[in-house]
């Protein structure tokens, strides 16, 4: 069943203001939610960086709508504990959690202080995490020596139901590449052309029938002039590609970046309109791909403005009665 998400951005708002947020986009008819796992916010404007495994045990009680996380295993959380994280939470909400994992940024990881490796061995390293997590999930005492170590671990509380692994992917490669092992996919929106090579791919890879996430980057508020003012200055040093913004280390690289980015140029992976009716015919051309949830990230700041009007005007056009 089709769900449209309100996405909760730990970067740029408290935790407390996320959780009256999703409560708020659940009462306007938000039917999921999802969230970002960051240790630094992408800049200093944004600002914020709360911990999201605090705050989804929080927001999943607060709450009745699913929720997803983005998730980075395998150098700042060790994969055990994350398989333990989400059993949890699993345990505590049947059938409401998910978590998407992909081979993360060093802007989160680098803290370590380990090396941060190549996009072929986060890849290699992500895949064993995979497979622990898996096991463990299975009720197995996991032994591993590889990418990551684990030592004779084993969880005692398990969900009846486990939850979705989503592999996480934003180029067409990666995509194919995790569609031969994940549960489905999360990607994010890009141009209209750039998106369909992401889904082929995910379904040549193994990933036909499997369910598709789309995190959607937009911007609306009152006028077109506020909404891509709004975009630029929370979201301009997001636009780079993606193999850049994997490798920056620390919030103020990324705003030393995004000195060289016009406002005009937001546009590319930013969806800003302050016209609903434009921003609905984006979100059917998403359905038309195959996508079955919507997580929405209003990227500026305005967000009971873009809780309450797409309540109104634009979740009743997409969702069954």
């Amino acid at each position: 069943m089709l769900k449209i998400g309100y996405h909760s951005s730990h970067e740029q708002f408290k935790p407390s203001t996320l959780l009256s947020n999703v409560q708020r986009a659940e009462q306007a008819g938000f039917t999921a939610a999802s969230c970002s796992d960051h240790f630094h916010p992408w800049t200093e404007e944004q600002g914020e960086s709360g911990f999201a495994w605090s705050w989804l045990g929080a927001a999943l009680q607060a709450t009745q709508v699913p929720f997803g996380v983005v998730n980075a295993p395998g150098q700042r959380y060790h994969p055990a504990i994350i398989a333990q994280a989400a059993a949890t939470l699993a345990e505590l909400f049947p059938e409401r959690f998910w978590i998407a994992v992909g081979s993360g940024q060093a802007l989160n990881e680098h803290i370590t202080g380990e090396r941060w490796p190549n996009k072929a061995e986060r890849n290699a390293r992500l895949k064993e995490c995979v497979d622990v997590i898996r096991a463990l999930w299975k009720g197995e005492t996991v032994t591993h020596k590889g990418l990551v170590t684990v030592d004779e671990a084993r969880l005692y509380t398990l969900p009846a139901i486990k939850p979705l692994l989503i592999g996480a992917a934003v180029t067409a490669k990666t995509a194919e590449w995790v569609g031969g092992w994940a549960d489905g996919l999360l990607t994010i929106s890009q141009p209209p052309d750039a998106l369909r090579k992401v889904v082929e791919a995910f379904r040549r890879g193994g990933g036909e029938g499997k369910p598709m996430y789309l995190k959607v980057q937009l911007s609306y508020d009152r006028t077109e002039e506020r909404a891509r003012q709004g975009a630029y200055d929370q979201w301009r040093a997001n636009i780079f590609p993606n193999n850049m913004l994997t490798e920056l280390r620390m919030p103020e690289q990324f705003d030393a970046a995004g000195q060289f980015v016009n406002l005009k140029e937001v546009d590319r992976m930013v969806r800003i309109s302050a016209d609903l009716r434009q921003h609905l015919d984006w979100l059917r051309q998403d359905l038309d791909l195959g996508f079955e949830r919507l997580m929405l990230h209003n990227v500026n700041r305005e967000q009971e403005r873009f809780i309450d009007d797409f309540g109104q005007h634009v979740l009743p056009d997409l969702l069954p009665s």
